[in-house]
């Protein structure tokens, strides 16, 4: 449903605030900006993991049956059923392509997620349950909650389920100690301007703000550094849990690189054909370091990589993204057609459209 007061500004509550407070408003647009970009970056992860999943989910030969990804496709769960767990699960719904059924809320007053329950979403409270049924799972707790569910949950985690934190003030190191567990991504944002207002405003849904071609521009995280942004390490990190769902799935390597090549390089790609160049392609050492490359057979897979090590240390890939501009221009048009937004030449602007086209020592394989 559109605002209606959009367009008359005087009917805003901006409006009655004094000038000298003015400056205050930039809070509330920051808080919306954060929770617009962790929800954005959430679905991609989501659109990135079933895609995988999507692509490959013929080749069954290839996979044990006991850790086959089926047909029931990916599965997440969320853990908090406070604002940050219901805006997550709402743009989750609409926006990832994960059904209802694959969605699993665990928070104390599940009675008051009747909104979700109706479109199929479970809803309950059992953390131990949630994380050992699903591929994902988001943490959307209070800070001052977070050591007891920490508690509850760390015996029931099993590779290769991931946990998603978008719990505020509890970095890395700490999450990892609490949970005795490697597989953690832990987004990190910065905010560099006090001007947000008319990136993400006040009014409307998140889902809302997902669908606007110029929002998802500004959460690109290989686009600009300008307003809220999140870290380089988050997108360094959600390839490296790529790798390791396929390696869970016991695919070799050089399989592995092709369905990421494939999902992320456009067979016809419109910065290729207006600069007349080749998409780039991702090679085992973008990844690993040279002399782990070396060891690789044809049927080995990649190694399981620690999740928390990739965030808080340099790789190989960071490296590459840091010096391939056509890397990062080539990863921005994948970031933003999986919101169905298309790019347009420089200068234009942007606009939707209709369709979319074994563990190893850490050190060893990243090359430190």
């Amino acid at each position: 449903m559109s605002d209606i007061m959009v367009n008359l500004k005087s009917f805003q509550s901006e409006c009655a605030v004094e000038e000298c407070k003015q400056s205050l408003l930039c809070l509330r647009s920051r808080c919306k900006g954060l929770m617009v970009n962790a929800c954005a970056h959430a679905v991609f992860f989501c659109k990135l993991l079933h895609a995988l999943r999507q692509k490959e989910s013929g080749k069954v030969s290839l996979i044990s049956s006991k850790e086959s990804m089926g047909s029931e496709g990916l599965k997440v769960g969320i853990i908090g059923g406070g604002h940050i767990g219901k805006q997550l699960a709402r743009a989750l719904l609409e926006l990832s392509g994960v059904s209802s059924q694959n969605i699993h809320i665990s928070t104390r007053r599940p009675e008051t997620l009747s909104e979700f329950q109706q479109l199929g979403v479970e809803c309950f409270y059992d953390n131990g349950q949630l994380v050992a049924w699903a591929d994902i799972v988001f943490l959307c707790c209070l800070p001052s909650h977070l050591q007891q569910i920490c508690s509850g949950i760390h015996s029931a985690l099993r590779e290769p389920c991931i946990v998603y934190s978008l719990v505020t003030a509890v970095p890395l190191p700490r999450l990892k100690q609490l949970l005795s567990y490697s597989a953690i991504l832990r987004p990190q944002y910065q905010c560099t301007s006090r001007n947000l207002r008319n990136i993400w405003g006040t009014n409307g849904t998140i889902t809302a703000a997902l669908q606007d071609p110029i929002v998802i521009q500004a959460t690109c995280p290989c686009g600009p550094k300008e307003r809220i942004a999140v870290t380089g390490k988050w997108l360094e990190a959600i390839f490296y849990a790529a790798l390791n769902s396929c390696m869970w799935w016991r695919l070799p390597h050089q399989r592995t690189l092709k369905l990421l090549n494939d999902i992320c390089f456009p067979e016809h790609c419109p910065i290729c054909a207006e600069q007349k160049t080749s998409c780039p392609r991702f090679v085992c050492g973008n990844f690993v370091s040279q002399t782990f490359v070396s060891s690789l057979t044809q049927e080995d897979t990649f190694p399981w990589f620690d999740l928390t090590t990739v965030q808080m240390k340099e790789s190989p890939f960071s490296q590459l993204l840091a010096r391939s501009v056509l890397l990062q221009n080539h990863l921005t048009l994948f970031y933003c057609t999986s919101f169905g937004v298309l790019l347009a030449k420089s200068g234009g602007m942007a606009s939707r459209i209709s369709s979319l086209p074994a563990t190893a020592d850490p050190r060893m394989v990243l090359g430190h």
